[in-house]
């Protein structure tokens, strides 16, 4: 299968800085996304080093399998989706390392959302409240849970999800990379499907652009970058009140698939 990739972020309508950081290495096939938390740019300090560690630790290990490892393996997952959560054990302890050791950065950390691709297997891993979206034949599905307190809240019933997107609590997160000194990943597996769309991004769109707008932007839009653009041109409207981005994916078939199906269909035809 091919990948079309298209990536955009925002400052918004509201904020004077943007502490959102992205990074896609397409030789790879390999996608981060982190909001950083922190104010006064040390958010964005806390998010590019998160991102950073996280595709400079999973090129390293694409070059030596000696790459030392952090964060307890899961037998479940693949070594890949291990060596994912791996990047962001290790970011959590870079970003806490620099928020603990400088006392103008105490407090800083990010969030993370990151999918690394390999044929038609997703690994998936992400910490807080950035979020990962599969549409697949019209159904737009949220692969990832927040990690927030409304979240939380609307998981054991407390709340109703109406009531979380309402409630001025929707930001504080009960994880974060950087934050303590350990972190708990949460990692897993999709297989992907020429035709489906892959979404991470940051809260700045998942609290201002609802699940049936983005679901009817990624149907609808002409190629991966105009779906982003759109995306974000649409929570701007909506009201911008934070940073936002987000990495749109399109699974295409591959040209040799296109080919031997044309081949398939002329043989029946003739």
């Amino acid at each position: 299968m091919r990948i079309e990739a298209g990536t955009r972020t925002d400052v918004g309508r509201v904020r004077s800085n943007n502490e959102d950081c992205f990074q896609i290495e397409v030789a790879l096939n390999l996608y981060v996304l982190s909001d950083g938390m922190g104010g006064q740019a040390h958010g964005e300090v806390a998010s590019k080093l998160a991102v950073r560690t996280i595709m400079e630790h999973c090129q390293q290990a694409e070059n030596s399998r000696a790459t030392p490892t952090f964060g307890e393996a899961k037998a479940e997952i693949s070594e890949r989706t291990n060596r994912l959560s791996s990047a962001i054990h290790l970011a959590n302890q870079k970003v806490y390392e620099m928020a603990t050791s400088n006392p103008s950065h105490k407090g800083m950390g990010a969030t993370i959302v990151a999918a690394w691709i390999e044929g038609q297997r997703l690994s998936l891993a992400h910490v807080g409240d950035s979020r990962a979206y599969l549409l697949r034949a019209g159904s737009l599905i949220q692969l990832t849970a927040d990690h927030s307190l409304v979240a939380e809240k609307v998981r054991i019933g407390i709340l109703t999800p109406q009531e979380a997107d309402a409630s001025e609590l929707q930001s504080v997160l009960t994880r974060a990379v950087g934050t303590n000194a350990n972190v708990e990943v949460d990692a897993d597996e999709q297989m992907l499907l020429a035709g489906d769309s892959l979404l991470l991004c940051s809260d700045g769109l998942s609290r201002m652009v609802t699940d049936p707008e983005i679901a009817s932007i990624l149907m609808t839009s002409i190629s991966a970058q105009n779906a982003a653009d759109r995306l974000v041109d649409l929570a701007n409207e909506n009201g911008g009140v934070d940073n936002v981005s987000v990495i749109v994916l399109r699974i295409l078939p591959t040209s040799e698939g296109i080919l031997d199906r044309l081949k398939i269909w002329k043989r029946n035809s003739g």
